[in-house]
């Protein structure tokens, strides 16, 4: 056997020949204290939020949720993670999630594949890296106006209330609410739609059992109901042989565990249980006692001299305990050496990322702010472009480095306009340095450009309903440092056809729009087919994209959008459009041409059986022909005018 495997397999035999539990009459003696984060540590996700609420909203075209996100006093950092369910190969509705904080966040977003649109803050929000997405500023609202701005432009799917959270995870189309509003209460569940791991890691206290002899420890955790299945991992900072211990859970008796462990320890459930790697090996446990004193009494039974760790936690999936106590050698006090260097260290890599780079005026600025790098805890010594002398100014609240395109190193090309940031940290032997670029907009080129192949050699300006249609946006010259992306296209018809929407939140709209791969230049790519239902059919029409220039690293704030449009004509040999509905035009001539023909014809014949059968003496002058081919006539030009105003639609014909 792998002997990584070996601790747990041997657990599992433990786990299996452990006796059944019997209750203890004595009092266990055990006064529980909370312990320090070098004896252990508690962390778990959770779907409990102070407040929240979870709604139903199936018909709706874009996806409401609301995060009402509460930091303690300075900045903080946030991994917030949208997760799209699987849609059966359709696409993602849209999202607009509004995100109210009440200090400064440096935020790590994750929303692949995802037409989001983001309300929040700028003044208060810093992304990690550049979103991606399309933003809209946050208005200063109270609670509740926030959330009737939300609710204006769309029904609200989930509003949350969260304390100090580390990471968030939302999930998208996973409502399960039965209400169809969202209003907010207090310590709600959010199921699958929202887990998040709170920053404050869970209270763990411990205490030694009097009157049991030996080294053996006790870890024990307590959950409310909430998810059916909890998985739990196992940290302990011993060496093999070194520990002699004991992990107690205590749950509903429908919660089942999933057992991540580094030692050999000894289990006790409630419910049912597995080990990661025997997942599928599930094992009974027992009937527990649900109180404190009673879980006690469960460790002495077990001959545990000491609970190294007694935790108790709301609604939790995942708990993560680490603890360096080996079998009650550690003592309480003194408190021991700390031999790794503290969490809270200056990472150089984050506060390259703060600096914030202006063109304007044709001069560059630099900006950091002061409040940022004091939660870092960094302390700069320096900050300069690449000619040091150079340097920043201190404008009280922050730094700012600021020269003419002209001095201070930089380098100049058609296109753009580099430098480099040199930041001393005191922390760091070796200066910190970052490329930093403006762009000359005046020197760039965007082409919007047609079309008719998927090989896109010919260019062309004229559309044809029916047939699909190719573009690609490039713009020259191509800078290698910087995204060239599609945020959003349409197409004006005029009065006559409206608009259509091609692609918005960077995501295609309609089964008749495809997202290409890029050119190998990295110019975005797509495809449309259109389509008429109504007549008379425009003959001209505006094809608009609007398109972002975004750096590939670096903030958001060097981001460049610009609209680009070119004029299309329309041309309709074939009115048939992309599911050849109804009947189009050149058909319906035909068609009340060959009526008209066989009318006639019908009535030239009877006519002649007419003329030829009765007698000769009852034989008048016809002088009356002429009616019917007129009422025929007219009811030809009237059935052709009404067919001119609803082609290619069955409906519309009606």
């Amino acid at each position: 056997m792998d002997r990584g495997t070996l601790p747990l397999a041997v657990a599992l035999l433990l786990a299996g020949c452990s006796l059944s539990p019997t209750s203890l009459a004595e009092t266990v003696h055990c006064d529980l204290q909370p312990v320090g984060p070098e004896r252990g540590e508690v962390t778990y996700t959770t779907s409990q939020v102070s407040k929240g609420c979870v709604a139903q909203a199936p018909n709706a075209i874009l996806e409401v949720h609301v995060l009402f996100l509460e930091f303690p006093t300075g900045p903080s950092q946030l991994e917030l993670t949208l997760q799209a369910s699987k849609q059966n190969g359709t696409r993602p509705r849209e999202v607009l999630l509004v995100l109210s904080v009440n200090s400064s966040v440096f935020l790590h977003l994750q929303a692949l594949g995802i037409p989001l649109h983001l309300a929040y803050n700028s003044s208060l929000v810093t992304f990690q890296e550049p979103p991606g997405v399309n933003t809209t500023e946050l208005p200063s609202f109270p609670k509740t106006q926030i959330l009737e701005w939300a609710a204006e432009r769309g029904p609200i799917t989930s509003a949350a209330e969260l304390n100090d959270p580390q990471s968030i995870l939302l999930r998208l189309g996973q409502a399960q609410g039965s209400l169809s509003f969202c209003m907010l209460e207090a310590s709600q569940d959010m199921g699958r739609t929202l887990e998040w791991r709170p920053r404050t890691p869970a209270l763990v206290r411990g205490c030694r059992l009097e009157g049991v002899a030996g080294h053996k420890e006790a870890h024990i955790l307590r959950v409310l109901p909430g998810p059916r299945t909890v998985t739990v991992k196992v940290e302990l900072s011993c060496a093999p042989g070194d520990l002699d211990a004991v992990l107690i859970l205590q749950g509903p008796p429908y919660v089942s565990w999933l057992i991540d462990a580094n030692h050999t320890m000894q289990i006790w459930t409630t419910g049912e249980y597995s080990f990661k790697i025997f997942p599928e090996k599930n094992i009974r446990g027992f009937k527990l006692p649900d109180t404190p004193q009673g879980l006690l009494g469960e460790a002495r039974m077990l001959n545990a001299s000491i609970v190294a760790s007694f935790v108790e936690l709301p609604l939790a999936s995942i708990v993560s305990l680490h603890a360096s106590s080996c079998g009650g050698r550690l003592q309480t006090s003194p408190a021991p050496i700390q031999t790794t260097p503290p969490k809270d260290t200056c990472s150089p890599e984050l506060l390259m990322s703060l600096i914030q780079t202006k063109c304007a005026d044709d001069a560059m600025t630099l900006v950091l702010k002061k409040e940022l790098v004091a939660h870092l805890k960094c302390t700069i010594t320096g900050l300069t472009f690449w000619d040091p002398s150079c340097e920043a100014e201190d404008r009280g609240d922050k730094f700012v480095l600021r020269s003419a395109y002209s001095s201070c190193g930089m380098q100049v090309s058609a296109s753009m306009i580099s430098n480099e940031a040199v930041v001393n940290i005191l922390s760091s032997s070796s200066p910190q340095r970052k490329k930093v670029h403006c762009l000359n907009m005046d020197s760039l080129s965007f082409q919007l450009g047609l079309y008719l192949s998927p090989h896109f050699l010919q260019a062309s300006n004229t559309i044809e309903p029916g047939q699909q249609s190719f573009v690609q946006v490039r713009v020259s010259p191509s800078i290698s440092e910087f995204l060239l992306q599609l945020d959003s296209c349409h197409l004006d018809l005029g009065p006559e056809g409206g608009t259509v929407e091609l692609i918005q939140g960077r995501a295609a709209k309609g089964n008749c729009v495809s997202l290409l791969s890029p050119s190998p230049e990295g110019d975005p790519r797509f495809s449309f087919l259109l389509h008429f239902y109504t007549v008379p059919i425009p003959k001209t029409g505006t094809l608009s994209c609007t398109v972002a220039l975004r750096p590939k690293t670096g903030s958001q704030d060097q981001e460049v959008h610009r609209t680009v449009f070119m004029r299309l004509n329309i041309i309709s040999p074939d009115l048939s459009g992309c599911t050849s509905k109804g009947l189009v035009l050149p058909a319906v001539l035909g068609i009340t041409f060959g009526a008209f023909l066989i009318g006639a014809l019908l009535t030239a014949a009877l006519w002649y059986i007419y003329s030829h059968t009765r007698s000769p003496s009852k034989r008048e002058p016809v002088v009356a022909v002429a009616a019917p081919a007129s009422s025929e006539s007219s009811s030809t030009n009237h059935s052709i005018g009404s067919t001119q105003s609803t082609p290619c639609s069955t409906s519309s014909m009606a």
